[in-house]
């Protein structure tokens, strides 16, 4: 899991990079179909073939479209209406609110030990997150909203993990979850697409994407989807809270933004708070 938010924090930095030469939503469809075809290929290799399990194809469509359509096109469009900070601080609370939709549908339950943990963090993010400014007025409303969405849209992800059998690994959750969610993605980029400049692209922009496709997908989902296959949906998402300090260190390191004292004690109160979660 600190795999995960190492490529997640860094991940920020290299797709902001690659957004200066294309769009958001078809950069987004785009490195679904490249992970799609990447997992299609390890899971024929590893697996001998790639085929769904009888009674799990709607539930496996409805993982897919919750966690990587709506997800992905809510969080987008999310920070296009909204600020980056905004966006950042509404997503960090993706640990608490999987804690309490867990308990409240029975499907986790959460020690006051797990309770403090994830305060403590989330605390910790807001300092990391805020630093440099959190400003919710009406013009950002409609992004707000929409990162609230996407928020809502992980959250029931992670916790419909928990309803996958274990018979199914997390190789076979990811590729079957991915399958089944970018067509959504590709219909939503459709207009981006159409008018890209494919030629104009930059070889940095085709090296980000790869990045973002096989790491921070491929890669991190799998580890992601067996973590909540093991120890459960909150002690996986409460990791959350640490990439934002990644992105922190690596927008500094990338893109030479500026670190302040007060993201150090963010990233105080945050490793505590992990430490209560997972234990």
């Amino acid at each position: 899991m600190l795999l995960v938010c190492l490529i997640w924090g860094t991940n920020f930095s290299v797709v902001k990079l690659a957004l200066r030469s294309m769009p958001a939503l078809a950069f987004t469809a785009l490195r679904f179909v490249v992970s799609s075809a990447v997992l299609w290929v390890l899971l024929r290799r590893l697996k001998g073939g790639v085929r769904m399990p009888r009674g799990l194809f709607w539930p496996m469509v409805a993982l897919g479209v919750l966690g990587n359509t709506c997800y992905q096109v809510a969080f987008t469009l999310g920070l296009q209406y909204t600020t980056a900070t905004n966006c950042a601080l509404i997503i960090s609370t993706v640990p608490a609110v999987v804690a309490v939709l867990g308990e409240v549908l029975g499907i986790e339950r959460t020690t006051p030990r797990m309770r403090w943990g994830i305060a403590l963090a989330t605390a910790g993010v807001a300092l990391v997150v805020g630093a440099g400014g959190v400003r919710f007025t009406a013009d950002t409303l409609r992004g707000d909203a929409l990162a609230v969405a996407a928020t809502l849209c992980w959250a029931g992800y992670t916790l419909g993990l928990r309803r996958v059998p274990p018979t199914l690994s997390p190789l076979e959750v990811t590729t079957f979850a991915t399958l089944t969610g970018t067509p959504g993605l590709v219909v939503a980029a459709l207009p981006d697409l159409a008018v890209l400049e494919w030629g104009r692209v930059p070889a940095a922009a085709w090296g980000a994407m790869g990045y973002a496709s096989v790491l921070s997908l491929v890669v991190a989902y799998a580890i992601w989807n067996a973590s909540v296959q093991r120890v459960g949906g909150t002690r996986t998402a409460i990791y959350m809270c640490v990439t934002p300090v990644v992105a922190a260190v690596a927008a500094w390191l990338i893109l030479d933004e500026r670190l302040r004292p007060i993201q150090a004690l963010g990233a105080a109160l945050i490793i505590p708070g992990v430490l209560l979660t997972r234990r």
